[in-house]
C-alpha cells in the first residue's frame, strides 16, 4: 500500500485529541450524504411526475391527431387507412369534439363532449381502465348514454342510472336569440383518471350519438392515432403530411402539451441545482475541516517531510482523507436516497398526515405523489459529489505540501 493512501486512511479513522475537529467532520459528511439523498429524491420524484403525466395526457388526447378545416373531417376511414400504412402507427379511431352544458336539475356544469367508437378507443386511449362505475361498451349507437369523468358527476351530483340534460349550442334560432338544443341522456358509467383536468371537464358519448347530436351527418372532427413508439410522434406526424394530399391539422402529443413538459423540465433542473448548493456547502466543509487537521498535524507532516517524503507526497495524504469523508457521505446518501425514492408513496401519507396538508389534483394534476428512479440520475448525482468533495480537498492539501519542517519542528 502506498505510503499516502495508509497515513490518510490512518489519519481519518484516528482518534483526535481535538472533538471540535472530529465534529466538524460528521458534519461534512452528514451534510454531504442529506444533500445527495435529498437530491436523488427530488430527481426521482420530478421523474415519476413527468412520466406519470404523460401517460395520464396520453391516455386521453392519443399519440396524434387528425382534424379537418373547420375542426371537421369527412370520410374518415379512408384517413385512417392511410395513416396506418406507416409502421409506427398501431390503431386509429375517430372521434367528435364538442362543447355543451350538462345539468341535472340544480346544478350545471360546462363540459367538453366527445363522440367515441368504444372498441377502436380502447386501442388509442385507456380511459376504460379507469371505469369507477359501468363500463365504455355501454355506449351503444342510439343508446343515449353518457359517461361522466369523476370530478364531473360529482358537481353534477349524478350517478350510473340518473338522467342528465345536455344542452348545445346548436338548436332553433329566435328573434330573441340562440334556443340551444336540449337532449336528456342516461348516465352509464363515471371514469377516474386521476387527473382533475379531465375528470371535470371530460364526458363521452357514442361517436353515432355526437354526430346526431351536434348534425354533423358522417363527418367527425378527426382521427386518433396510437403508435408503437410515442418519441417518434413528431417524425411520424411530418410522414403522414407528405403521405396524405389532402388539407389536414396533424399535432402530435409533443406540440399540443410542450408548455407542460418544457415546465417540468426547467423545474427539474432548477432544483437539481438549488438542492447540488447543499451537497457544495458540505463539501467545502471539507475545506475547513482538512485546514484545522493541517494544523494539527504539523508536527507530524514535519516529520514526514524529514524522512524524505515529498510535497506531492504530503498533499495525497490529505487529499486521501478529505476524498474519504465526501466518498463515505455520498454512498451514505446514494443509500438513503435510493430507499426514500422507492418509498415515496408509503411517505407521503404519512407526511401529509403529519403536516395536515394534502396533494391537490386541482392544481399538481395528480392525486398521488409518483417516483421514477433512474439509474443515471443516481450516477450523475454521485459523481458530482465526489468531484465537490476532490475539489474541497485541494487547496488544504497544497498549503500543507508548503509546510516547512523546520517552523513546524522548532517549538516542539
Amino acid at each position: 500500500m502506498p505510503y499516502e493512501l495508509f497515513v490518510g486512511l490512518r489519519y481519518t479513522g484516528a482518534r483526535r485529541s481535538n472533538h471540535f475537529i472530529s465534529f466538524i467532520s460528521l458534519i461534512s459528511m452528514l451534510g454531504i450524504a442529506l444533500g445527495v439523498a435529498a437530491l436523488i429524491v427530488v430527481l426521482s420524484v420530478m421523474n415519476g411526475f413527468e412520466t406519470e403525466l404523460r401517460a395520464r395526457i396520453l391516455g386521453v388526447v392519443s399519440h396524434l391527431q387528425i382534424t379537418g378545416p373547420g375542426g371537421q373531417l369527412a370520410d374518415w376511414p379512408a384517413i385512417a387507412e392511410q395513416a396506418s400504412l406507416n409502421p409506427e402507427v398501431v390503431a386509429a379511431a375517430p372521434f367528435v369534439d364538442a362543447q355543451a352544458m350538462i345539468s341535472t336539475g340544480a346544478e350545471a356544469k360546462g363540459a367538453l363532449v366527445r363522440g367515441i367508437e368504444p372498441g377502436l378507443e380502447a386501442k388509442v386511449a385507456d380511459i376504460g381502465a379507469h371505469m369507477t362505475a359501468g363500463s365504455l361498451d355501454e355506449l351503444a349507437p342510439g343508446s343515449l348514454r353518457i359517461v361522466l369523468g369523476a370530478e364531473l358527476a360529482r358537481a353534477l351530483g349524478a350517478k350510473r342510472g340518473d338522467k342528465v340534460m345536455l344542452m348545445m349550442p346548436r338548436g332553433e334560432s329566435l328573434q330573441s336569440g340562440l334556443l340551444p338544443a336540449l337532449r336528456q341522456l342516461t348516465v352509464s358509467g363515471i371514469f377516474d383518471l386521476g387527473m382533475y383536468e379531465y375528470d371535470s371537464t371530460l364526458a363521452l358519448v357514442n361517436l353515432r350519438d355526437a354526430q346526431a347530436l351536434y348534425g354533423l351527418g358522417d363527418r367527425v372532427s378527426g382521427v386518433r392515432l396510437e403508435l408503437a413508439d410515442l418519441l417518434r410522434s413528431r417524425e411520424v406526424a411530418e410522414e403522414l403530411a407528405r403521405r396524405i394530399d389532402r388539407p389536414l391539422y396533424i399535432y402530435d402529443w409533443s406540440r399540443s402539451h410542450a408548455n407542460f413538459f418544457r415546465a417540468i423540465q426547467s423545474q427539474k433542473s432548477m432544483m437539481f441545482l438549488i438542492l447540488l448548493l447543499i451537497v457544495a456547502v458540505a463539501a467545502f466543509n471539507i475545506v475547513a475541516t482538512l485546514v484545522m487537521i493541517v494544523t494539527d498535524k504539523q508536527p507530524d507532516i514535519a516529520v514526514l517531510r524529514t524522512l524524505g517524503a515529498s510535497p506531492l507526497g504530503i498533499m495525497k495524504v490529505f487529499i486521501v482523507q478529505g476524498t474519504l469523508i465526501g466518498v463515505i457521505g455520498t454512498l451514505i446518501g446514494v443509500a438513503a436516497g435510493i430507499v426514500l425514492a422507492l418509498n415515496v408513496g408509503a411517505i407521503t401519507p404519512v407526511i401529509e398526515r403529519l403536516l395536515h396538508v394534502r396533494l391537490d389534483p386541482s392544481i399538481y394534476y395528480i392525486s398521488e405523489l409518483p417516483s421514477d428512479l433512474r439509474h443515471r440520475d443516481v450516477a450523475a448525482v454521485a459523481l458530482v459529489s465526489l468531484a465537490l468533495s476532490l475539489l474541497a480537498t485541494l487547496y488544504p492539501s497544497w498549503r500543507a505540501s508548503k509546510l516547512n519542517p523546520a517552523d513546524a519542528l522548532r517549538y516542539e
